[in-house]
């Protein structure tokens, strides 16, 4: 694969060339800025064979290097080997970021491409301010990498179809007099949303257009007294077209080149004022406008509409834990009555049988992610995902770390387990309990009306931190409702957004530790904002609700570590476990869980 890498470079170079560009830019999104893109939209991967939901790839006429994240450092260099593109580790303080290179090996004077359909207003800003610092300038309508040239598949036509009141708690009607009253206090008349996320919540659609989320793919511009959806009008049902109809929403098609959201944008008159979030909207959208004074910059009001979850919602999610939980103990249970007789299974063997039993479950949609099932080495690769050359068998001599969840009509899950099958060494169950001591740190903290995550985030690392230890990753991130796994703006990391946590937020909570080349620990469970307690001195106090249902792994659990509290907690916890899922459960299965939930 290397070989045919190398092959685009530099067909990609020649490109360059002909556009008289010194680098090009190539990132991870689509016109949406989608963390999770369709196959047609995978230009990144396809240029470097690098598969990881994030990152970025910079090509220079003799040089070329790709930028993630602490998740994918063991991927990306196994799958950059021989490609010649050089891996740049992301929030390291040594690495620069990947402007500052350019501007580093970009001779004075020359120009830096890039699609600006890719790109948010925000981050073009940021870009364009370094670059002409340097003497540099910034090409924004250069599409090098075409779909015939990449022959990636066409976009996805898929059902989209109506998510009923009974899931969503509030319909598309009243979401719309709640979103134009929000444009009215900006003194807007248009809203523009191009978040996919945004606009499935907003017209209640869901679909499977991109792999585990179940979002359209879709448009929208909102007015006073009526909406304007973008999409492929033959993917609707008939049921979500008529709802959308009565709400008088028009549909437009999506690629048409003589009316799309790109030409509608183009002929907004400058009377009409038009509310933009610079964060989720691509530049070239903005660009389409005529009258730039009349766009008004603004976070999109849908953004916290759709993380305060209703009461619908949120008796849906607690439902969603209860069929996860269910699911979780008969694959858990199953997997390790194998290992214990010596029938190892793959990585990849497991993984399809947990999918199955989640898929048993009432309202199963679809996985909300990859199964992430890594055993011994594995596990310490943060996102890995198992391939048929690297697809282990699971057995007893080391740990076994399972990252999945799913989505249901009536919620989404996400759940990490660590477990040995075999015995632990003294050093895994100590690395284990640290890991365990932060989590249970982070579901138990009381904390004012008013915190942002960004201050809760030492909670989770300060026992690793006491013994020279990390973790690259956030402690916790957003979780939509029935949509995607990873939902802003709340999460629980150092980098603070500004974001204060409110109750009716879902967060995960997941701290861990991987030790490159010997294994990885991550324990993650889902957890809810909700009320605390309120002082008269001091105000409210908000606290987590920890939602997901599955016991810890008692055997990597180093009691003396822990204090009365924590053991307290531990205990407090599997009792809530099998006393909600142990009565929906065969008798094999419960008496199963029944051991894993005993008190410690």
């Amino acid at each position: 694969m290397s070989d045919i890498i190398i092959d685009r470079i530099k067909e990609l170079r020649f490109l360059m060339d002909k556009h008289q560009l010194s680098a090009y830019i190539i990132p991870s999104s689509d016109p949406h800025l989608s963390e999770y893109v369709a196959d047609h939209w995978k230009l990144r991967e396809w240029i470097s064979d690098f598969t990881g939901s994030a990152g970025t790839v910079v090509v220079l006429g003799n040089k070329a290097g790709l930028w993630t994240d602490s998740r994918y450092y063991l991927q990306a260099a196994e799958q950059l080997k021989g490609t010649g593109i050089e891996l740049f580790k992301d929030s390291l303080t040594e690495t620069p970021s990947f402007i500052d290179w350019i501007c580093s090996e970009v001779t004075s004077g020359s120009t830096v491409g890039i699609d600006g359909e890719m790109f948010s207003i925000s981050h073009v800003e940021a870009m364009r301010e370094k670059l002409e610092a340097a003497n540099l300038t910034l090409k924004t309508d250069v599409s090098l990498i075409n779909d015939e040239w990449a022959e990636l598949p066409p976009l996805p036509k898929t059902e989209t179809f109506l998510l009923e009141n009974k899931y969503t708690g509030k319909g598309i009607q009243d979401k719309l007099k709640e979103i134009r009253l929000e444009i009215s206090k900006k003194r807007c008349h248009l809203l523009l949303l191009s978040a996919l996320d945004e606009i499935s919540w907003t017209f209640n659609l869901r679909s499977s257009d991109i792999e585990y989320n179940p979002v359209i793919i879709a448009f929208a511009l909102i007015s006073q007294d009526s909406a304007y959806l973008f999409t492929n009008k033959e993917k609707l049902t008939d049921k979500a077209f008529s709802e959308l109809s009565q709400c008088n929403v028009t549909i437009i098609e999506y690629h048409n080149i003589y009316h799309n959201i790109y030409k509608v944008l183009s002929e907004i008159p400058a009377r009409m004022k038009i509310l933009i979030d610079k964060d989720k909207t691509n530049y070239s959208l903005y660009n389409s406008i005529q009258h730039k004074e009349s766009v008004v910059f603004c976070p999109s009001p849908v953004i916290l509409m759709k993380a305060v979850k209703n009461e619908t919602e949120l008796n849906g999610v607690h439902n969603a834990m209860i069929k996860d939980g269910i699911a979780l103990t008969e694959a858990f249970c199953e997997l390790e009555k194998e290992v214990k007789k010596g029938n190892f299974i793959s990585e990849m063997e497991f993984a399809e049988r947990l999918k199955a039993r989640r898929a048993a479950q009432p309202d199963f949609f679809c996985e909300s992610f990859g199964t992430i099932a890594g055993y011994g080495p594995h596990g310490a690769i943060v996102h890995y995902s198992a391939t048929k050359g690297s697809n282990v068998k699971i057995k007893d001599d080391n740990l076994l770390l399972v990252d999945s969840g799913a989505n249901y009509f009536d919620g989404t899950t996400d759940i990490t387990r660590t477990f040995s099958f075999g015995t632990p060494t003294e050093k895994q169950k100590h690395d284990y309990t640290n890991v365990l001591k932060g989590h249970i740190a982070l579901a138990s903290i009381h904390f004012p009306k008013g915190t942002r995550g960004s201050q809760l985030d030492v909670l989770a690392h300060q026992y690793l931190w006491n013994e020279g230890l990390t973790y690259g990753h956030g402690a916790g991130h957003g979780i939509g409702h029935f949509l995607c796994v990873h939902e802003g703006p709340q999460n629980i990391r150092a980098n603070d957004n500004g974001v204060k946590l409110q109750e009716g937020m879902l967060l995960s909570n997941e701290p861990g530790l991987y030790r490159t080349n010997e294994y990885g620990i991550r324990i993650e469970n889902m957890i809810l904002v909700q009320k605390s307690f309120k002082s008269d001195d001091f105000g409210e106090f908000l606290c987590f609700e920890t939602l997901t249902l599955f016991p810890y792994d008692r055997t990597l659990i180093d009691k003396k570590l822990l204090t009365n509290k924590e053991i307290e907690w531990i205990n407090n916890y599997h009792q809530t476990v099998f006393s909600k899922l142990g009565p929906l459960l065969s008798t094999k299965y419960r008496d199963w869980l029944k051991t894993k939930t005993q008190t410690i």
